[in-house]
């Protein structure tokens, strides 16, 4: 019964969605051009494209934000000492 009524609130929550728009908030901030993003309704993620544009963020895509997040820190630490 429970795995029915959420699999009905996930519907409701992508149907919202789809009327009205995500409501996304940054999860994460890789550098200070590239942020994640969730939507607080459905839990849809997405991040920055190379162009600026949003992308759904898959597997793929969240290793390759690590990698630079972790190469921006380095380069900014190294910049301010």
């Amino acid at each position: 019964m429970s795995k029915n009524s959420s699999n009905h609130s996930v519907l409701l929550s992508g149907l919202v969605c789809a009327t009205i728009g995500h409501s996304y908030s940054v999860s994460r901030k890789i550098t200070n051009h590239i942020n994640e993003y969730k939507c607080s309704t459905c839990g849809r993620e997405v991040t920055n494209n190379y162009t600026g544009k949003l992308e759904i963020l898959t597997n793929k895509l969240k290793d390759v934000n690590s990698n630079v997040a972790a190469f921006f820190q380095k380069k900014t630490r190294r910049l301010s000492a």
